[in-house]
């Protein structure tokens, strides 16, 4: 039989992946028999990596019983229990859930949600967005217009909506001077903040958005301590509201199950998603504040926003699961622990290398920075697309990790992200940084040749 043309519009066009026919704990197997470490969870999403027990028989059962309903009919006992899971007890004043099929739905729910509470409060004017360069908040159009990704913004900057701005990041290793300490670097950014409230009106705000701990953009840049409480006190004086990205960062990513525990502030609106449902169905979720989502019940009394799949039983069932193992399973303390092995075992790995300028992260949540000179922090250049090679050379000697592209600037600069599951042991995480270790080192001499 002669390989018949894939019908699948694939990521990339030229070549058709492998398949995966299988997945064992941290393991994916392809369909030649190889067995590749997940060592990212995919983009982050796999936290309890494969076949998981408990997570296949809920799924099954609940299956058996109700698969959909739509919610303009029903509701269903696996969305309130999740709901009530999730936010029952309120933390940092989330009180509602809306379950939406992934990241960029939760994202765009969140600026929906914004702008038609403060239409209701009686401040239309309050249509802008502000949010950080060289940050991801999802692929839809509104989403992409979020976020500060400059290549994938790129081809669609005709379609994005101007009602977005974008500031300088807390990314300390390329934003922070050398004349600069921490407070300073936070108080520079703050001011900045301030600025771009003044420059739009400050009654022109509807919220700051960005994520604690960024992800895929930039690779797991956590912010210098006291940015957030900055940040929270600049959107309160103005009247603003903080919506907080954690689709990437959060449900114990971090070793918190929201990174905005370890920040000392709170968000008015949160979107959750790749570690929810680890994966075993698509889900993502909005968390709103009682405050806004009681205003809009006591005008209009509907959230002007919907999709056929909101709230789906099957993917609440799903992340029920995925949720209830993380806290019987001591998942969180698990998280640090791993996460402190895996920094430890990164910077015995790359700490002096020559080409390796930063490892940054939290949790289970790092990544390495690639540069041509550590001195200069100067990166390789973008044409020899170091970062996909360190991916092809890894994913031959069986190890899956999340590489990007534009760490600088959103053109030039190179990392590699790792997000291995919760479960992985203290042997696997070893496994992950030597088989890195040895993707980038044989990649780079074959650069250096």
């Amino acid at each position: 039989m002669g390989t018949r043309k894939s019908r699948v519009l694939h990521r990339s066009l030229r070549d058709t992946p492998p398949k995966a026919i299988g997945g064992e704990g941290i393991y994916l197997i392809a369909e030649d028999g190889r067995r590749v470490i997940d060592a990212s969870g995919g983009a982050a999403v796999s936290c309890l990596g494969h076949q998981h027990p408990r997570v296949i028989e809920a799924m099954a059962k609940q299956a058996s019983t109700l698969a959909y309903a739509h919610t303009a009919f029903f509701s269903s006992e696996p969305a309130e229990e999740l709901a009530e899971r999730l936010v029952g007890h309120e933390p940092g004043g989330l009180a509602y859930a809306y379950f939406v099929s992934g990241g960029s739905e939760a994202i765009e729910a969140s600026i929906k949600l914004a702008r038609q509470y403060f239409i209701e409060r009686g401040e239309p004017q309050r249509h802008h967005f502000i949010a950080r360069r060289q940050s991801y908040h999802g692929n839809t159009l509104g989403a992409l217009a979020a976020g500060g990704n400059a290549w994938r913004r790129e081809p669609y900057a005709p379609l994005l909506s101007s009602a977005f701005s974008h500031v300088t990041p807390a990314f300390a290793y390329h934003e922070k001077r050398d004349d600069e300490s921490d407070a300073q670097f936070v108080a520079r950014l703050a001011a900045e903040l301030e600025a771009e409230f003044q420059r739009l009106g400050p009654n022109t705000v509807a919220a700051f958005l960005a994520e604690p701990v960024v992800g895929a953009t930039a690779g797991c840049v956590t912010a210098p301590d006291g940015y957030f409480r900055a940040v929270r006190e600049i959107c309160d004086r103005h009247g603003a509201l903080l919506i907080l990205d954690e689709v990437m960062c959060g449900m114990g990513r971090t070793g918190t199950l929201h990174a905005w525990e370890q920040e000392g502030v709170a968000p008015d609106i949160q979107a959750i998603a790749k570690g929810l449902g680890g994966g075993y169905q698509p889900i993502g979720a909005m968390l709103a504040s009682g405050r806004i989502v009681d205003t809009i019940r006591e005008k209009s009394g509907a959230f002007q926003h919907g999709h056929t799949y909101l709230a789906h039983p099957l993917a609440c069932a799903a992340a029920l699961a995925v949720q209830n193992v993380i806290r019987d399973d001591n998942l969180l303390d698990q998280i640090k622990v791993r996460g402190k092995q895996l920094e430890q075992r990164l910077t015995e790995r790359f700490g002096n290398h020559r080409h390796i300028g930063d490892i940054r992260g939290r949790g289970l949540f790092w990544a390495i920075e690639l540069v041509a000179d550590r001195a200069t922090k100067a990166p390789f250049d973008p044409a020899l697309k170091l970062n996909q090679k360190i991916k092809a050379a890894a994913f031959a000697d069986g190890l899956g990790c999340y590489p990007g592209g534009g760490t600088v600037d959103g053109r030039r600069g190179d990392h590699v992200l790792l997000a291995p599951p919760y479960i992985a042991s203290v042997a696997e995480i070893d496994l992950i940084v030597e088989k890195l270790g040895t993707a980038v080192d044989s990649v780079l001499r074959s650069v250096h040749q």
